[in-house]
């Protein structure tokens, strides 16, 4: 895979869930996400976000291993 097209779902049925995930975790760290485009997001912000989703996927994988 080209790094073009890192950003790709695997699954793209996947994509809505995904958009959940990312307002809920820009819920948590404080960041208001809009519908659509968020080119105006400072780096910390969709940092914050990212670090935020992982943050919830090792928790998830972690819950789920127990």
């Amino acid at each position: 895979m080209s790094s073009r097209n890192s950003n790709k779902l695997v699954v793209p049925q996947a994509k809505e869930a995904m958009d959940k995930f990312k307002m809920e975790a820009a819920s948590e760290v404080g960041v208001n996400l809009k519908q659509g485009y968020n080119g105006d997001l400072t780096s910390k912000q969709a940092g914050s976000i990212g670090g935020q989703m992982v943050k919830k996927m090792i928790e998830s994988y972690e819950n789920s291993i127990k």
